[in-house]
């Protein structure tokens, strides 16, 4: 884990991030708050990709949650069978849909509280949800910003939250909007875990992470 670093340095990685991408995107496809819900409540331990390939048959047919109950338990089950877990996933969506309509009158909560509490929902998915949908500067750490934080000191951390409040705390305010993003996007593709491909890294010179590759 490499120490904190300081501010100017933070600032000028995330302006490097910025001047490569202004507005990144995050890749789950989605129509609404609620499809954006599921996607991220389906992708936990599945690529995004697969999620993709799942949902967009399902979401073509059921794109709120009372479409979805109508659907039925095993109705998603059949557009989701290719996506890890999929019976404890397909239980989840049809509770937290039920809940949706029963509570909320249909419409997804925009607060963390009461995300977190809807069947499947963790931490993180209630922060990518309020993020993407809402705007608001949440800051959702897989294993891919766990990875970057840690290696580049932007938001060392020995767990997720740790890592998360890192980010809160020193990332300047400017890019917290869209730090998730960039940061998401940076491991995914530039500093991954196995090759990390730090000869096309635009902020090589700025990252302390011992073990660079050509």
């Amino acid at each position: 884990m490499a120490a904190q670093r300081d501010y100017h340095t933070i600032h000028a990685i995330f302006r490097r991030f910025q001047a490569a991408e202004a507005e990144p995107k995050g890749e789950l496809e989605h129509v609404n708050a609620y499809t954006l819900l599921v996607a991220v409540a389906l992708s936990a331990q599945a690529t995004d990709v697969g999620v993709n390939r799942a949902t967009r048959g399902l979401f073509a047919v059921a794109d709120t949650p009372e479409k979805m109950l109508a659907l039925g338990e095993e109705g998603v089950i059949a557009h989701i069978r290719t996506i890890g877990l999929y019976r404890n996933k397909a239980r989840n969506v049809m509770k937290l849909s039920r809940i949706l309509v029963e509570e909320y009158g249909g419409l997804v909560p925009s607060s963390r509280a009461a995300l977190q509490a809807l069947p499947g929902v963790g931490r993180k998915t209630a922060n990518v949800v309020l993020n993407m949908w809402w705007g608001m500067p949440a800051q959702a750490v897989d294993t891919h910003i766990f990875r970057v934080g840690n290696r580049t000191g932007i938001a060392p951390g020995r767990d997720v939250v740790a890592v998360e409040r890192a980010i809160e705390d020193h990332v300047p305010a400017e890019f917290q909007r869209h730090a998730h993003h960039w940061l998401i996007l940076h491991g995914r593709y530039i500093c991954k875990a196995r090759k990390p491909a730090c000869g096309a890294c635009p902020i090589n010179d700025l990252c302390p992470f011992e073990e660079k590759t050509e």
